[in-house]
């Protein structure tokens, strides 16, 4: 009797937890198996390119933050969007796959991963509104944006954004420096202080941490102010001053550690390591402006339910 009750637990267990229970499952995703075959295709060796190109230097250093946690804010809304669920214009579609889709053979070919990444994401958009349709993507419209954050940006635009923060950055901290009595002076974005001569490269001007930190304070004033425009625009404005300041510091701190302690100890690991530290400072300087900024928020609120 008990070896035949035992015989029966096992028979519900394995009829409960079987493979049947993949059936439903796969008869969901076979209308669409195409789609998920050609993303694959597009997605996956883009994406290791731009994580052995972009996300192992600091510059790029946020693209797996950002990739973990735009699949969880998809994720989120999903069942909103599913509801909202309609197929598109099959012509718009056939449109923007017929532009984009080329276009990253073409630059999958020449190698050129800043342009060929977002050609990537707009082919895979473009498949995206062909089975959900623009309501449901439209839902979607913060995931859709943050995720382009995964992407290194093509390099005009670094060099536009970088040049006047370099040279504003560097001037800056010569003359706080030679205010204080050291031998410093410079041109451009060159310093040279005692017997040395820096250059202040990418890491040290502000771009990094503009974009590190506009991703990571984008995602945090979405899930706690999404409600509220005006306040979450308040935000990410600041994020710029936060960033350039840090920035400042850093770049004064390392001038200092190349005149006391000597060139390769400021590009070794205190190079890093205050790069690290001035980025969670200034991730914790977006934390403190949104605590500061709380009776305004509160405000804003209260004249939006009015």
């Amino acid at each position: 009797m008990n070896d035949q009750g035992g015989r029966m637990a096992d028979a519900h267990v394995n009829n409960r937890y079987g493979w049947s229970d993949l059936a439903p499952v796969l008869r969901g995703l076979r209308p669409v198996w195409p789609f998920i075959l050609g993303a694959l295709i597009l997605a996956v060796p883009t994406l290791f390119d731009v994580a052995r190109q972009s996300w192992s230097t600091e510059q790029g250093a946020h693209g797996p933050i950002v990739l973990a946690t735009g699949l969880w804010l998809y994720a989120r809304r999903w069942s909103e969007a599913k509801a909202l669920a309609m197929p598109g214009n099959p012509i718009v579609a056939l449109i923007a796959a017929l532009v984009f889709v080329p276009s990253y053979a073409v630059f999958r070919i020449i190698n050129v991963i800043e342009v060929e990444g977002f050609c990537m994401y707009a082919s895979l958009l473009t498949g995206a509104y062909y089975l959900i349709g623009a309501r449901a993507l439209r839902l979607m419209w913060f995931p859709i944006l943050y995720m382009l954050f995964i992407f290194p940006p093509p390099d005009t635009v670094v060099a536009m954004v970088t040049q006047p923060l370099k040279i504003g950055i560097s001037q800056a901290s010569i003359d706080l420096l030679h205010l204080f009595g050291y031998p410093i002076a410079g041109s451009g974005v060159m310093i040279s202080i005692g017997q040395y001569d820096l250059l202040i490269a990418q890491a040290c001007a502000g771009l990094n941490s503009l974009i590190s930190l506009s991703a990571i304070g984008l995602f945090y004033i979405y899930v706690r102010h999404n409600a509220n425009w005006r306040y979450a625009l308040l935000l990410m404005l600041a994020i710029v001053p936060v960033a350039v300041l840090a920035n400042f510091i850093r770049v004064i701190g390392l001038i200092l550690i190349t005149y006391y302690l000597g060139d390769a100890a400021a590009q070794g690991f205190l190079h890093n390591f205050s790069g690290i530290t001035l980025f969670l400072f200034s991730v914790l300087g977006i934390f403190g402006v949104d605590a500061l900024a709380s009776p305004l928020r509160r405000r804003l609120a209260k004249a939006g339910q009015a």
